[in-house]
């Protein structure tokens, strides 16, 4: 690879230009949070009787969110157009096209099975479409998948129970991880402790969402009851001196998604976000895309988000990349040569 300069006139195009080549790893994406506009308008074509428009350039109003409670409501109904196996295994492989498009290396994509099931998918189904389009990945596009099955909290325990349930009885090759999303605010976190330590036993590692739309106790709930291993958001950690430092100390990583937090007003404006503060108090901070079509971003387009507000140069960006690889629950062997293709591309650019 021919080495380049960074255009000292035009600094931040050139540091768009680095991060679209720059190998990665995305660690907080959602699975139906990731259908492209021209997906979620097929899907909606073949089930008319969604709210959801057909239109793909009218999808850019309708996923214009009001705030978080109106985000879910959406969200939802995107989830509603998922109905059968055949609807999971096209969503699953496009995602991964749209990630080999942005050099994406690796991805743990979060699932949940629970919306699939009740409406009528097979729990085996399910697995199987998944598992059959994460092979294919793997092999025709060169994007490794992995799981983490997560909780709709605001399904209460009957979605905590199947999840689980589905999770540890079938476990699939590749689930690695167990979570809880959807609305923070009326679902408390401790709830849930039953489940995520059957989940651990059976070997999966721990990655609630908390701390995005309440305060720093839903982050130290979710650490304390839940035995969070990484945090999902962590928006308000900022808020509490001691849990920025117990997070620094024990690398306890942050995944942040800076457009999601705007879009879905948990943070004001972008200039408001907390994301330096937690890399200045020494957090382990990850850049993630979260639900990107919805959001009008992508991982590449964080990248860049992160650079402005972290003021990075591509050395720092690279840095970042490999904060995903070690926040990430990949073997050492795979870490590693992550790692140095990071570095490798890194070193083709010079200042």
């Amino acid at each position: 690879m021919v080495a380049r300069t960074l255009d000292q006139e035009d600094p931040l195009s050139d540091i768009d230009a680095f991060t679209a080549g720059l190998p990665k790893a995305e660690l907080h994406v959602h699975h139906v949070g990731s259908a492209s506009p021209r997906i979620v308008s097929e899907l909606a074509g073949r089930h008319p009787d969604s709210a959801v428009p057909t239109d793909p350039e009218a999808l850019a109003d309708y996923f214009t969110f009001r705030d978080f409670g109106h985000f879910i409501d959406v969200y939802l109904s995107v989830v509603d157009l998922i109905r059968d196996a055949e609807d999971v295994r096209l969503l699953t492989y496009e995602v991964a096209r749209d990630m080999a498009r942005q050099n994406i290396r690796y991805a743990e994509l979060t699932m949940t099975p629970f919306s699939s099931t009740r409406r009528g998918i097979p729990d085996a189904a399910f697995v199987e479409a998944i598992e059959d389009a994460r092979k294919s990945a793997e092999s025709e596009l060169g994007v490794v998948l992995r799981w983490c099955f997560d909780i709709p909290g605001e399904a209460g325990l009957e979605a905590a129970e199947e999840t689980a349930r589905i999770a540890c009885d079938l476990q699939p090759e590749g689930l690695v991880s167990f979570g809880l999303g959807g609305p923070e605010v009326g679902v408390p976190r401790p709830q849930f402790a039953p489940y995520f330590e059957r989940a651990i036993a059976a070997g999966l590692h721990s990655v609630p969402h908390a701390g995005e739309t309440t305060g720093p106790g839903t982050i130290w709930d979710a650490l304390t009851s839940l035995r969070a291993e990484r945090i999902g958001h962590g928006t308000s950690a900022t808020q509490d001196r001691e849990l920025l430092a117990h997070l620094a100390e024990h690398r306890i990583p942050l995944e942040v998604c800076p457009t999601s937090n705007i879009a879905t007003r948990a943070v004001r404006t972008l200039e408001e976000h907390p994301v330096k503060e937690m890399v200045d108090a020494g957090v382990l901070v990850t850049i993630n895309s979260d639900d990107p079509p919805m959001f009008g971003t992508d991982l590449n387009t964080e990248y860049g988000v992160a650079a402005r507000l972290l003021g990075l140069d591509t050395d720092g960006l690279a840095a970042l990349a490999k904060n995903a690889v070690t926040a990430s629950f990949m073997d050492a062997p795979a870490k590693a040569k992550l790692a140095a293709e990071i570095d490798a591309y890194a070193k083709s650019w010079t200042v």
